[in-house]
């Protein structure tokens, strides 16, 4: 039988706590409220950051936000890594270039981040009366390696994680938007 050298062994030592560093990844998305307001492209004014962390369990998601409406909203990462407004037949759209919910396995299936449909689906927000959200979130198919580069859009109204009885679980319009990076 081989014997382990205290070389060999600091280095399989180092590549486990490497390892470990690599559960550790984190980043932060600067969320700003979407407008109406081409001249501004469509991007207002900040209203608090959200920290994504790996972790065993899945992706911790940390908002730390202000300024939005009560109640339940739905929270998605979507394709691209850009929050501006663009027209959509002949009307403005708020959010447009962040794209589709990311889907890299092409489901084209809204089941909620518990399931096995589109990857971008993340548990809803719920927003306090005083218009903050800071309960931590899990998305247990996730990682910080999968979302770093995408935006994440925050929609007016809740999500049912399904696509009946409307498309992408009924969330309605973007009302805010990051990049993860």
């Amino acid at each position: 039988m081989k014997r382990t050298t205290l070389l060999q062994t600091m280095v399989m030592l180092s590549t486990i706590l490497g390892a470990t560093q690599v559960m550790a990844a984190e980043k932060t998305a600067d969320v700003y409220l979407l407008t109406n307001n081409a001249n501004e492209h469509g991007i207002g004014q900040k209203i608090g950051t959200i920290t994504f962390k790996d972790t065993k369990k899945g992706l911790e998601i940390k908002p730390d936000l202000h300024g939005l409406p009560p109640g339940q909203h739905g929270f998605h990462i979507h394709q691209n890594p850009a929050c501006e407004g663009g027209e959509k037949d002949n009307h403005w759209e708020a959010g447009l270039a962040a794209g589709p919910h990311l889907d890299p396995e092409h489901t084209n299936m809204h089941l909620g981040p518990y399931k096995h449909g589109h990857l971008g689906d993340l548990p809803f927000l719920m927003v306090q009366k005083n218009g903050k959200v800071v309960e931590k979130l899990l998305a247990p198919h996730l990682s910080v390696a999968k979302i770093e580069g995408h935006s994440l859009i925050i929609h007016e109204h809740g999500d049912n994680y399904s696509d009946l009885p409307q498309p992408l679980g009924g969330g309605g319009p973007r009302i805010a938007c990051g990049v993860v990076k």
